[in-house]
């Protein structure tokens, strides 16, 4: 409370000293304060390796996911094993772990998107692409302005801005197979005082696998008020809400052989997904060159799975052992197998409901100056971020306890965790301009304290507290070069860093005996080197060499457990292109072509951490050695767009801490063996005639509708198959 105190206090003269600088006359003429993402204006600068995706390449490329903007990013690896809309976000960043994307930052607007992002950083949440404008990817030097999750890049989504000038707005409609069907409106009001826009949404549809539906709705309220020509106030509201049939857990060896697509609990299984969003951001553009923005930001979510079988394969310790192992087993009812959906209907299973709260304020200055004569860009800021965590548990073996309300009232809480946190923040940056080098050092520094009071575990009051402090100082350089024309070659290097995470360190056979086992955080050096040019007209390409070296990597240790593993090295190389032979002949008939590809060539432990089943030299886990994506497109005068193409994944090594397994635990339960590789196509056609306000579009992707395996991590999970869409969309 004290800290509280100080932080306001110390706020406080900067609120003050804004609007008495705001009261004075105005001396200077600027224009109107824009809002931009995490990205500088200045990219020839930016020492490190990039990826935007504009609104241009979102409407022609119309992805039906997170999945189908990002696949043709090189580096970005995207696991889609549980929903065919990526609503569990499962994203790796160059041989990271994609599971629920824990190493890398999500953020919307610069705000993180976790469900805790010091806590619980896990990825059920990204905005929909419907009313985000780009996507910016980040994964070189430059890190340190932003966090806590520096270890695997970062990926901000920019929503679209207020109008400008009058009633504008967009509404959309789509519909596809696998009884999808997608509503989507927008509309908003502005001038040069500010503007006030509105965005609904509803998508919904069948999953992956049967009976695994999905219904997603989301309200965003966004408005911008130009104070004076220096100063812009931007405030967002929003609501979302997710109730799917989606379970986390896979399948083991003997269903999915008899049927990829199965799951018996389908019907019974659920998801939920609510969260309330607020942000409030003040930019004051003192005068030409110096730049005070303040960021104000509040989630309150809610999240509750229920699972009727719970360990990977479905085999679980709880099941009477005559019932076997290997076959998609319903939580301590069934004793029979094959189960059905009968079955299920008469069993209950295991509610896991959890809330968490996060709120922040981050003051940042942005100013150019000429000390010792040399064009300088300073950045500066601060941050104090607070999260409250509670964790639940409850189960029952009859069909009643399908229902959450049912098994708060009739059962004893199985798990009773709370979790607070405090994070404060610092960091600072100056980009040196001396000719045509541009060096920028910068330096971030975290101040953490999680406190984690386990009230039950496995049932069993354990009233136990643990509080972890950390600080961590991550520096990091970046140097760019740009003697050539439309060219940047740049390298740079900078410490990553994910702190520790509570939910790691609950293992209950320790908290009822020794105590709780705390996880050391994961700690990174990032390297990378390379270029970027447009030097050949209609020719865009980037290549970039990279080393990342962990310290002590943390690896899934299973049943929800997980262990320091020691040192990882990953090592690689990604290209990317486009050519437009329109541009280079001069012709408005436009044959064009985009390639990505990485070759992630190292991605092992280097050291034995047999306890943990690992062993050097092993590959990590999720991490294919290569992944491309190629298309090929045209467009027409008239207003078409058409381009087809395809993804390629290699083959990749579930969890290391498989190893361990023999026999049929490790046979039966899907969690071993290797992932083969695959490959799928994908085509698209957006037409838009001149001078029309609408835009008729179809996309398809896997349209060979080929069977593949996406991940072991709780048991098999088969990929998404065929999914086309077509729709219209109409702007005014």
């Amino acid at each position: 409370m004290m800290f509280k105190k100080r932080v306001i206090a110390s706020l406080l003269p900067l609120v003050f000293a804004q609007l008495a600088y705001a009261a004075e006359p105005q001396s200077i003429e600027l224009n109107a304060v824009t809002v931009t993402g995490i990205l500088p204006d200045k990219l020839e600068s930016v020492p490190g390796s990039f990826t935007v995706i504009d609104e241009k390449e979102l409407e022609v490329k119309r992805p039906f996911s997170i999945k189908e903007a990002l696949n043709t990013v090189p580096g970005v690896h995207i696991v889609a094993n549980e929903d065919p809309q990526s609503l569990g976000l499962n994203i790796g960043v160059r041989g990271m772990d994609p599971r629920r994307t824990a190493r890398t930052l999500l953020m919307e607007d610069g705000v993180p998107l976790f469900l805790a992002p010091y806590g619980d950083p896990a990825a059920h949440y990204a905005p929909p692409l419907s009313r985000v404008q780009r996507i910016e990817v980040v994964k070189g030097s430059g890190q340190v302005l932003y966090g806590p999750q520096t270890v695997g890049g970062m990926i901000n989504f920019v929503t679209k801005p207020v109008p400008k000038d009058g009633f504008a707005g967009s509404i959309d409609a789509t519909a596809g197979n696998n009884d999808f069907y997608g509503l989507h409106a927008n509309i908003g009001y502005g001038n040069e005082r500010g503007g006030i826009m509105v965005d609904a949404l509803k998508n919904q549809g069948d999953g992956i696998r049967d009976n695994h539906d999905f219904d997603v709705e989301e309200y965003s309220l966004k408005g911008q008020l130009n104070l004076t020509d220096r100063q812009t106030l931007i405030a967002k509201v929003g609501y979302y809400e997710e109730d799917s049939h989606v379970s986390e857990t896979g399948i083991g060896e003997v269903d999915y052989a008899r049927d990829k697509f199965q799951a018996p609990s389908g019907k019974n299984d659920s998801f939920y997904h609510e969260r309330k969003s607020a942000q409030l951001q003040h930019i004051f553009q003192l005068d030409e060159k110096t730049k005070l923005s303040t960021q104000a930001y509040y989630v309150d979510a809610f999240r509750s799975s229920f699972r009727q079988t719970d360990a990977p394969g479905g085999w679980d310790g709880d099941i009477p052992s005559s019932v076997g192992t290997g076959v998609t087993e319903l939580e301590r009812c069934a004793t029979v197998a094959p189960f059905t959906e009968a079955d299920a209907a008469n069993c209950g299973g295991r509610h896991r409901p959890r809330s968490y709260t996060y709120w922040g304020i981050e003051p940042r200055l942005d100013f150019s100056h000429n000390l010792f004569g040399i064009e300088n860009d300073t950045v500066i800021g601060f941050r104090y971020h607070e999260e409250d965590i509670s964790r639940g548990q409850y189960r029952g073996d009859t069909a009643a306890f399908q229902s959450l309300s049912f098994a708060k009232a009739n059962s004893t809480k199985r798990e009773d965790v709370q979790i607070d946190v405090e994070a404060k923040s610092y960091y600072a940056q100056n980009t040196f301009h001396v000719g045509d080098w541009s060096i920028t050092p910068g330096l971030r520094f975290e101040d953490m304290k999680i406190k984690t009071d386990v009230r039950r575990a496995g049932g069993d009051p354990v009233n136990k507290k643990v509080t972890n402090n950390q600080t961590e100082l991550l520096p990091g350089f970046g140097v760019a070069w740009n003697g050539i024309d439309n060219t940047t070659v740049f390298a740079g290097v900078h410490k990553g860093f994910a702190p520790p995470r509570p939910d790691r360190d609950l293992d209950p056979v320790k908290l009822n005996s020794l105590g709780i086992d705390k996880t050391s955080p994961e700690k990174s050096t990032n390297w990378e080197l390379g270029i970027r040019s447009s030097y050949f007209k209609g020719i865009s390409v980037e290549s970039t060499l990279f080393h990342t070296k962990f310290d002590d990597v943390v690896v899934n240790a299973g049943s929800g457990t997980f262990k320091n593993a020691g040192e990882s090295a990953m090592s690689g190389l990604e290209f990317a292109g486009r050519v437009d032979f329109g541009t280079i002949y001069n012709t408005s008939h436009n044959i064009y072509a985009l390639a990505s590809y990485t070759n992630l060539f190292t991605a092992k432990f280097k050291k034995d951490a047999l306890d943990e089943g690992v062993v050097s030299g092993a590959r990590l886990p999720y991490a294919p050695r290569q992944l491309a994506s190629l298309s090929i497109g045209y467009q027409h005068p008239i207003g078409i767009d058409a381009r087809v193409g395809v993804d390629y994944v290699s083959s990749q090594e579930p969890d290391a801490w498989t190893n361990t397994l023999t026999g049929d635990a490790a046979t039966l339960t899907g969690l071993t063996g290797n992932i083969p590789g695959y490959s799928l196509f994908n085509a698209s056609v957006n037409f838009k005639p001149v001078d029309s306000k609408a835009t008729y579009f179809l996309s398809g992707h896997n349209l060979t509708d080929r069977e593949y395996l996406a991940s072991r991590v709780d048991g098999m999970f088969v990929g998404r198959s065929r999914q086309l869409v077509g729709g219209i969309r109409y702007d005014f």
